[in-house]
């Protein structure tokens, strides 16, 4: 496919073009300034750098890394991203049915999960534990099975992340963790907090879509993680 072709298959009109476009001379690009004109200032979610990874049903996913780097204009370390120029495979997800969100926020007791407290539900994300970078065409499949899963599933599939409320939201915070990791092979430490209910900060899987290489990772499963610190900080019940 040449570069023309894949242009062709976006939409003109929204925001993922307009991130295409900054990237597409495959240099390093500041998330800080070089996306003001897209109007978002998510540009790591799913209108930016993770949809074009992902892909659609008509459009490959793009290769891209990021890393830190010193920004001239911005005069500080910022995020950066750059296409390889490669291009993958799209994974798949489904849009989730209002009916089916609502029955996720009320099971998890419309609970953020990072700062344990209650919130509204329009302070909340629904949050697919295992992050879309690692899904492969099966495991695509079965996380947006939304009609077939039982409470247990959602249990075990979803969590709730605060949204951002004039600060960064935890869902973003998770977001550059998983990148990195993927990229990488050196898994999170939710606020610099160096703990692993299972494994090590190493990546162990040789598949990048192997889930069990999250399992351990508080960004995959905050509650299971903190109960894991908790009970090492007090030690065995007598």
């Amino acid at each position: 496919m040449t570069m023309d072709e894949f242009e062709a298959t976006f939409d003109k009109a929204r925001i993922n073009y307009m991130v295409y476009l900054v990237l597409k001379d495959q240099q390093w690009h500041c998330r800080e300034h070089e996306y003001t004109h897209t109007g978002t200032t998510q540009i790591a979610g799913g209108a930016g750098i993770q949809g074009l990874q992902r892909g659609t049903q008509t459009r490959a996913g793009m290769v891209i890394e990021s890393a830190n780097h010193f920004c001239v204009r911005c005069k500080k370390q910022t995020r950066h991203d750059r296409w390889q120029g490669g291009l993958r495979s799209a994974v798949q997800g489904r849009s989730m049915p209002p009916a089916f969100a609502r029955r996720v926020m009320a099971l998890l007791g419309n609970r953020d999960i990072v700062e344990n407290v209650e919130r509204t539900r329009h302070e909340l994300t629904i949050d697919h534990k295992l992050p879309m970078l690692r899904w492969d065409d099966d495991e695509a499949k079965r996380q947006t099975d939304y009609a077939s899963m039982t409470d247990d599933d959602i249990r075990a599939t979803f969590q709730l992340l605060k949204k951002s409320n004039g600060s960064v939201s935890h869902n973003l915070l998770k977001s550059r963790a998983c990148e990195r990791c993927y990229q990488s092979g050196q898994r999170g430490q939710p606020f610099g907090i160096d703990f692993y209910y299972s494994g090590s900060r190493r990546w162990a899987p040789a598949s990048k879509t192997d889930a069990s290489g999250c399992e351990g990772c508080g960004w995959y499963d905050f509650a299971k993680w903190r109960d894991a610190l908790n009970t090492r900080e007090r030690g065995p019940t007598p």
